[in-house]
């Protein structure tokens, strides 16, 4: 069975909300880590907190499009995009290519395909290498890439768990999760009570003062939200 944190991690990014709702809920189904931005501005605040292996990229977006995003962003990466686009023309799938996409795919499309082309992208492409990516938690240090806690320069011995929920409460500095999406991620048996618990154990490990979280914050009725330095 595979471990959930091993999972292939992929942004969506999609102005539309229906849409990107509906493909996070179909990938998060079929074997994916899934985090969504709304815009090129938001997609560039979740990139600072977690490494993925692919990008699903809405090229007409309000603002910085995904055509001038994916140009961008691919002068410093390396991350493979697929494009969504609603136009079928050559030329506008030509200038996605040129701009740093590795595949494009035209709108409407059968989520099906969506899952062959990112398998087939995934399986083409050389792997990412992981990056050390650091969240600052006070006397705690999360590094992303290899999983591990550092709390006062001493390792802490974290569960698969306990692990997956900090990746996956990293990747969304400052926005609240709720239980049953970090159930999704995690793999957490026992249900929303089960999180409470991991989660009591982490800020053990975390914070100072375990019942004034300052780093691994309650948002009564919505869930959980990290806060780091």
């Amino acid at each position: 069975m595979t471990n959930k944190i091993d999972l292939p991690q992929v942004l969506v990014v999609d102005d539309d909300d229906r849409l990107r709702n509906l493909l996070v809920k179909y990938l998060s189904e079929n074997g994916f880590i899934v985090v969504a931005a709304k815009n090129a501005m938001d997609a560039r605040n979740k990139l600072k907190g977690l490494q993925f292996d692919i990008i699903i990229l809405d090229l007409m977006m309000p603002g910085e499009s995904g055509l001038d995003f994916a140009g961008d962003y691919r002068r410093t990466s390396t991350v493979p995009i697929l494009m969504l686009t609603a136009m079928g023309e050559a030329d506008e799938r030509i200038v996605g290519l040129e701009r740093g996409a590795d595949d494009y795919l035209v709108k409407p499309f059968e989520p099906r395909e969506l899952l062959l082309r990112l398998h087939n992208i995934l399986k083409r492409l050389p792997k990412v290498a992981a990056e050390n990516v650091e969240i600052s938690m006070g006397d705690a240090v999360f590094y992303v890439g290899r999983g591990e806690l550092l709390v006062r320069g001493n390792v802490a011995r974290l569960t698969d768990i306990e692990t997956g929920l900090l990746r996956a409460l990293s990747s969304r500095p400052g926005d609240i999760l709720s239980r049953d999406e970090l159930i999704k991620l995690t793999g957490t048996a026992g249900g929303g009570r089960a999180v409470d618990v991991q989660v009591t154990r982490l800020r053990r490990k975390i914070e100072r003062d375990p019942k004034v979280p300052r780093y691994l914050q309650t948002v009564r009725g919505r869930g959980y939200m990290l806060q780091p330095d």
